[in-house]
């Protein structure tokens, strides 16, 4: 089974990095200030978040912080989706 993490970093190298170099791509790995993920990449995320973990997107803040890293993405997902339960 796939961890939440794996998963979210697997979205990303898919569609961020598809044939890059990913051995940075650590879990704290600043996606933002490292230009792997825009303003426009960020709403390609909240868009994958919303359909894959049936997260509303009115629900989602479109704060930077919460799509700093893959660990930021996991901890955003695994609060909204306890809160929700």
């Amino acid at each position: 089974m796939t961890s939440l993490a794996d998963e979210i970093r697997g979205y990303v190298v898919a569609e961020f990095l598809d044939g890059e170099d990913t051995a940075d791509l650590t879990a704290e790995f600043d996606l933002i200030d490292n230009g792997v993920v825009d303003s426009l990449g960020v709403v390609r995320i909240v868009s994958h978040l919303s359909r894959t973990y049936a997260i509303p997107i009115d629900d989602i803040p479109l704060t930077p912080d919460n799509f700093r890293s893959i660990g930021a993405i996991s901890a955003f997902v695994e609060t909204t989706t306890k809160t929700a339960a």
